[in-house]
């Protein structure tokens, strides 16, 4: 908590850096501007689900129980409420007051416009300070439940300091939680009580507003009584024909901090408070008569406090209630205190809000707050309405005081523009707060220097979303999509940092990967409209997964690796650099020379090289996943690849590994060359029987799929032409030597002496020894000895692979150039249904930046939160990107079912007052509606007929809508040329069947190769890489699996049998194979008679299992699916 007691009370100032409103004719800040620039008027007449108008009203203000005016300020949609999204149960929000679930929704805006996660304020010191002053939902539900039905709820749910304590619970604030009545002054002593605890240091941020929301007649109806309310329902303040005020109501939040802290803190500042004051206007001439003199004071204490001299204030939001008596007690009272040492040819400006959206009462100083920051942020002062007469009993010609009765622009000019806001209550506690512009060099600070971006910057950007529900994100996705269509002009770099650092993260996410506006709006319109798109990444998670990081061994390495990201990543540069700096002492040539010469490939492939390379880039990045704020849960290497893994788990230092594998490469490097080793796809027990026949052999590896055999290549030789010619797959390993072998004993004792010159620590972290498969922990000694061992036993991945399985992990991140480990990893896992996501950091022959966007984008969707700020290179501001987008359902006390609210689509298509009186069978109502209080006769039968057979007609569409049938429309046929440019990967088994396509792309010079479907784990492996080879590619490559068709179509057992066994098995391994691959090609499923198109075709029940596969196939792997 800050001490700021020694501040001079007269100098402090706060800054607003965040607001929200929700008022009559806006759902937002931004409407609420559109509102207040076009000079609407937002007042209507009272809603039916509000109270019935023409019950109540009467022209005579003296009627009981009547109200004399019509009309007021209305909000859309006051009941409806996210109850999920804040976590309340419905039966909790149905008692809750509407004027709580604004403030809540409100207050959460507010903060995101602020560029801050409202989740990021948990626990923090932080105030929250809310006006309040009417209680109908209190009154209603008093007097419409019986003492049997009022329940737990309704106390907290109604009362008045809740609507403060509710925001700090649900968003775990520990600042104050203050609730203020002072009727219609509520919300400004809010603000100026928020401004007194930032002072006093109670609260370092403060939530400061007020509601009001207009539920029962009764109020109204009080106040008709006492002559209070406009007739006509229209404000008409400092006019001739002023009569009385309008009511409203709204919500309305704003987001403050100390002006230095906010400057320290880089924010942007919407407005300064300089001051603010509070009093009451004692003995008067009545209770609710208002007090000149006391008004002031008020003006002139918070002018003090603000150091602000009364002629530099050039506006004055006036409290302005457009009465008769009230109008020209504050105009005079102002023009006392503001025009002392005014020029006249600089009048005091003043207007009021009131005029556009009503008196919101307790919100009535707060939406007059935003209405001036609003102002100052657009340069533009706002008509004040219903102006066309001046009051006579304002002596206007000695007063230097002009009323707006034009929008007035409100530019800078070097000087500070200063504006007045007052509040008074009709209890006699009155209100004024001074407003300025925000700092020209805070302005500046906040936004920060661009930066220089380079006309083809190979940089990528992952812009994230999330929601609670699916509805919401595709919602939010939308909103971005139009304000982006809107802001063509909009760094990339800002919004993606935005919506990172300014926005809550829920479970369900997608993350774009983009590198320009234009691709960021086509994903968004893709995640909008529930498309699948390259770049779009879509997920849903709990909580953060269990997350595994392994580092591939030799092998994995290829000249040119990583080359884009060391020159677009500087912690990634940065560690690279320091890795060769350490071992090029030792080597012959630069290590990043020969990492990145693709003129000289056999350099690399050297063992003194490749293993302190392997080092280097897979410490770049493992401390460039670390910089963006991910860390692993437990880490494993495989063969080398442990060394990395090792110095991630805190066991040696960057420097130590470095000089570690430079020795061991280097020693073993210069070991006789002759050695080889073999990936041999056979039971392990039948691969270890082959050393007892050439004992010089060893098992280097259990890998799951395959097990590898190392030493001497001519009895390697011999080992392999007997089991290929069983039958048995066995893939060559493109190493220099045979590492894990017997082979590599001459250097052991060598490499032990030179290990043992360096001090191990325990690991930090889970690190999966690879040697036995363990999990090693904080008590483990990883000596010289141990790394003896590790060069030279086999390594038991499988083993490690079923350790991570028995931690839980969830999520397998490849940190290496090119995914090896983890496609193994998911071929060993020991329950396939358990089988984490796999991340690749790099891929061969892909661009490296987009490859490790893509990579953190899924690592994001999955659960991880990324720090995106130390995703950008340099300062960079935030946007004011679209709020949360609430789902509304409807709640009411005496609801028994609650309902959904329509959503925005629905709204646009509502039925008109008349469709609906139809639909319920009011037919005298709606004849009055359409033709007058005496309604024809006829009209009323013709009416009564119309709506039975309207009635009659919607209940049979009602069933119609409960079914559905499948359609079959042509498409029109595509352009000769279609497919040109694209390498075609048939999957197919049947010659036969698959000959007319074959003819086809062969008549149209169109390239295809044909692959069978693996039938077995061999198969699967060899698909794979067939198909990272293929996707690797420059042209468009087009997958159709065609396995399904068979030459002879009868349908039968044998091919009912087939499709069961050979196909879907084929075919769930070509999915799981292209995923290892990381596939971006769509894979499409041709079947024959597999649907009826026509009444006259018969249904194939063998085709048809391909269907309901391929619908299961596109929910589990949205980015490989093509279509049926």
């Amino acid at each position: 908590m800050a001490t700021v007691e020694d501040r001079p009370e007269r100098t402090a100032r706060f800054a607003i850096v965040g607001y929200a409103a929700r008022v009559p004719g806006a759902a937002d800040a931004a409407e609420f501007w559109d509102v207040l620039r076009h000079g609407r008027d937002a007042v209507s007449e009272v809603p039916g689900e509000r109270w019935n108008v023409d019950d109540f009203f009467d022209s005579d203000a003296d009627a009981a129980g009547k109200i004399v005016s019509r009309r007021a300020g209305f909000v859309d949609d006051v009941a409806g409420f996210d109850a999920p999204f804040f976590g309340v149960s419905a039966r909790e929000v149905m008692l809750m007051d509407p004027q709580h679930r604004l403030l809540l929704e409100t207050a959460w805006q507010a903060v995101e416009h602020w560029g801050t996660a409202p989740t990021a304020l948990a626990n923090t010191n932080t105030g929250v300070f809310v006006g309040l002053s009417t209680h109908d939902y209190l009154s209603m539900v008093s007097d419409e439940l019986s003492y049997d039905e009022i329940d737990a709820y309704m106390a907290i749910g109604t009362a008045a300091a809740a609507a403060a304590g509710r925001i700090s619970y649900r968003l775990g604030l520990q600042g104050p939680a203050v609730t203020v009545d002072t009727a219609c002054s509520s919300s400004l002593v809010a603000v100026h009580q928020a401004c007194q605890a930032l002072r006093l240091g109670e609260c370092d941020v403060a939530l400061a507003g007020g509601a009001n929301v207009l539920l029962s007649p009764a109020t109204m109806i009080t106040f008709s009584r006492a002559h209070m309310l406009a007739p006509d329902g229209r404000c008409k303040t400092f006019d001739a024909a002023a009569d009385g005020y309008v009511r409203g109501e709204g919500c309305g939040v704003i987001v403050l901090k100390r002006l230095d802290d906010a400057i320290r803190d880089g924010d942007r500042i919407r407005a300064v408070i300089r001051g603010s004051a509070v009093n009451q206007d004692g003995a008067s001439g009545g209770l609710t008569v208002p007090n000149g003199v006391a008004q002031q004071r008020v003006i002139a204490e918070a002018l003090e406090r603000a150091g602000v001299s009364a002629h530099d204030v050039g506006y004055l939001e006036a409290h302005g209630t457009g009465t008769s008596l009230g109008d020209p007690i504050e105009v005079q009272a102002a023009a006392a205190v503001f025009g002392e040492g005014r020029d006249p040819d600089r009048p005091l400006l003043i207007g009021s809000v009131k005029t556009n959206i009503g008196h919101l009462e307790a919100a009535a100083g707060i939406a007059g707050i935003i209405k001036v920051v609003l102002s100052l942020e657009h340069e533009q002062l706002p008509k004040h309405l219903n102006f066309r007469n001046p009051s006579p009993y304002i002596p206007w010609d000695r007063l230097a005081v002009r009323v707006l009765d034009e929008a007035t622009g409100w530019q800078r000019n070097g000087r500070p523009r200063v504006a007045g806001v007052s509040s008074f209550g009709f209890s006699g506690t009155n209100a004024h707060v001074i407003l300025e512009e925000a700092p020209q060099e805070a302005r500046a600070n906040a936004a920060g220097p661009r930066a220089v971006v380079e006309p083809e910057d190979r940089r990528f950007s992952v812009l994230p979303l999330s929601a609670r529900t699916p509805a919401a994100l595709a919602q939010l996705a939308d909103r971005y999509r139009d304000w982006l269509t809107a802001h063509p002009e909009t760094d990339l770099s800002e919004l993606c940092f935005t919506a990172g650092v300014g926005r809550a993260h829920f479970e369900h996410r997608a993350a774009l990967v983009v590198n320009s506006t234009e691709s960021a709006t086509e994903l968004l319109g893709a995640l909008a409209d529930d498309r699948p798109a390259p770049g779009l990444l879509r997920g849903e998670c709990d909580d953060r997964p269990k997350t595994a990081w392994l580092f591939p061994g030799q092998g994995s390495q290829f000249a040119g690796m990583a080359r884009e990201l060391f020159e677009t990543e500087p912690v990634f540069a940065e560690t690279m650099t320091r890795c060769a700096a350490v071992v090029d002492a030792v080597l012959e040539k630069p290590m990043l020379d020969v990492i990145f010469d693709v003129d000289d490939p056999d350099t690399l492939r050297q063992t003194s090289y490749a293993q302190p390379a392997l080092f280097a880039v897979e410490l770049g990045l493992a401390r460039l996943w670390q910089s963006w704020g991910l860390e692993p849960d437990v880490v494993l290497g495989h063969s080398v690849g442990q060394y990395a893994a090792a110095c991630v788990a805190g066991v040696f230092s960057l420097e130590d590994g470095a000089l570690l594998l430079a020795e061991r490469g280097r020693l073993f490097g210069n070991l006789p060359a002759g050695g080889r080793m073999v990936a041999i796809f056979a039971a392990a027990e039948r691969v270890e029987s082959c050393t007892d026949e050439f004992p010089r052999l060893s098992v280097a590896a259990y890998n799951g799929a395959n097990t590898v055999l190392a030493g001497p290549a001519e009895d390697l030789d011999r080992v392999v032409a007997a089991l290929t010619s069983d039958g048995v797959r066995c893939d060559w390993l493109d190493t220099s030597h045979a590492f894990h072998s017997a082979l590599l004993d001459p250097a052991l004792d060598e490499f032990e002496a030179y290990a043992g010159r360096f001090g191990f620590r325990s690991p930090q972290r889970t690190l999966v020894c690879n040697r036995t498969g363990a999990a090693l922990g904080r008590t483990a000694q990883l000596d010289a000895s141990y790394w003896r061992r590790h060069a030279r036993q086999p390594i038991e991945f499988a083993k490690s692979v079923a350790t991570l399985a028995d931690l839980n992990c969830a999520v397998l991140l490849e940190v290496g150039a090119q995914p090896v480990l983890t496609a193994a990893a998911l071929r060993a896992w020991p329950d396939p249904a358990t089988a984490p996501r796999a991340i690749a950091s790099l891929r061969r022959n892909g661009a490296d930046h987009r490859q490790i966007a893509e990579a953190l984008g899924g690592a994001y969707i999955c659960g991880h939160l990324p720090a995106f700020g130390a995703l950008q290179h340099g300062p960079t501001r935030k946007l004011d990107l679209p709020t949360y987008p609430f789902q509304h359902r409807h709640y009411w006390f005496r609801d028994k079912d609650v309902q959904s609210a329509p959503t925005v689509a629905e709204a646009a298509v509502a039925r008109s007052e008349a469709v609906r009186l139809l639909e319920e069978g009011r037919i005298e109502e709606l004849a009055a509606l359409l033709d007058g209080p005496n309604a024809d006769p006829q009209t009323t039968e013709v009416l009564a007929r119309l709506a039975a057979q309207h009635n009659q007609e919607r209940g049979n569409q009602s069933i119609a809508d409960a079914r559905y049938e499948i359609r079959w429309e042509k498409s029109a046929a595509a352009r000769a040329d279609a497919g040109a440019g694209s390498d075609w990967l048939l999957i197919a088994d049947d010659a036969e069947a698959i000959a007319p396509l074959v003819d086809a792309l062969t008549a149209q010079g169109q390239p295809f190769r044909i692959v069978g479907l693996p039938a077995s784990d061999a198969d699967e492996e060899r698909l794979e890489a067939e198909l990272r080879a293929a996707a690797a590619g420059d042209s468009t490559l087009r997958i159709l699996h065609c396995a399904a068709l068979e030459g002879d179509a009868t349908p039968s057992m044998r091919s009912l049998l087939r499709m069961q066994h050979r196909v879907l098995n084929g075919t769930r391994r070509l999915f799981r194979a292209a995923a290892a691959a990381e596939l971006r090609a769509p894979v499409w499923l041709t079947t024959r008679g597999a649907q009826r198109v026509t009444d006259a075709d018969s249904v194939s029940p063998a085709q048809s299992c391909l269907w309901g596969f391929g619908r299961a196939a596109s929910l589990e792997h949205p980015q490989l699916w093509g279509g049926l």
